[in-house]
């Protein structure tokens, strides 16, 4: 058996690097536009794009903000958002109004099309958002929203997403994944997919996520703190991901942004006080599949 194979990777919430690790530093980003929240975001990044079928990571707080990001388009994936700390109010164009508070789900599927709006008052706030690729035989699904206030729990984990030691969350999932907040304190021993990748963040520092290729039997996290567990079957198809969508060539892009900007495809989201975001201009060069 190879090393990762005889034993399980010991990871250190202070962010020490483990045995098997490929550590992904994060970047700040101004979150709604250039006077927006800061968040960390390490996913994707220049040494790795995915992880699993997860194609984004942003991560934020704990700090006193407001959250105020103007309605935006997305395509060919689902948005996942996550607090420790805060609320934040979810609107889109299928009509949803939803509150997201700790320890439970806003989950939107894009599919086809949608357009959202996410906002919070002045507050601490503390959390993540995450986006998974959807496959080819989903991507083209109509637009969707759920939200689940009582997940269950494998052993003090609470599953978010997906499966983990044959808990189920209930939340819609269109390719094999996890996602699950592990509460350690002292020593937590997860069991993983042996042929998955998986990224481990830890709130408590979100600058870097933690890459576990295939391999892995068991992940071992010691420490104290909370920590966001993802993970997947290697997706295997090639994505063009470029502002708020994911596609399949360079060509579906631009249709995705004109459709946004000339007001068609994306539907109109009721109730925000402000205008929609405006898409950023395309690369002078074609974007390329990855």
């Amino acid at each position: 058996m190879s090393n990762l194979e005889q034993s399980p990777a010991e990871i250190v919430c202070e962010g020490q690097a483990a045995p098997g690790a490929e550590i992904l530093t994060g970047h700040t980003v101004a979150l709604g536009g250039p006077r927006g929240m800061n968040v960390t975001r390490t996913l994707p990044s220049r040494r790795r794009r995915m992880i699993g079928p997860w194609c984004f990571v942003d991560a934020y707080g704990p700090e006193v903000a407001a959250m105020r990001v103007p309605p935006h388009p997305h395509t060919g994936l689902q948005t996942v958002s996550w607090l420790i700390e805060g609320e934040v109010l979810h609107r889109d164009s299928v009509g949803s109004l939803q509150v997201v508070r700790p320890g439970q789900l806003n989950l939107m599927t894009a599919g086809a099309g949608i357009s959202h709006s996410e906002e919070s008052r002045e507050t601490v706030l503390h959390g993540a958002q995450l986006w998974v690729a959807l496959p080819e035989a989903h991507r083209h699904q109509a637009p969707h929203f759920e939200h689940h206030a009582d997940l269950p729990v494998f052993e003090g984990a609470t599953v978010i997403m997906g499966s983990l030691g044959g808990v189920t969350s209930p939340a819609a999932a269109y390719s094999p994944l996890v996602a699950a907040e592990l509460t350690v304190d002292g020593q937590v021993e997860v069991p993983v997919e042996e042929s998955w990748e998986h990224g481990l963040l830890f709130f408590d520092d979100p600058g870097s996520l933690h890459y576990f290729g295939p391999g892995h039997r068991t992940l071992t996290v010691s420490g104290r703190g909370r920590v966001l567990l993802i993970g997947g079957e290697p997706f295997g198809e090639q994505l063009v991901m470029w502002w708020n969508f994911v596609g399949r060539s360079h060509e579906e892009i631009v249709a995705f942004r004109r459709a946004w900007m000339d007001g068609s495809g994306f539907g109109q989201v009721v109730g925000f006080d402000g205008a929609p975001l405006p898409a950023p201009g395309l690369p002078t060069t074609p974007l390329k599949p990855r």
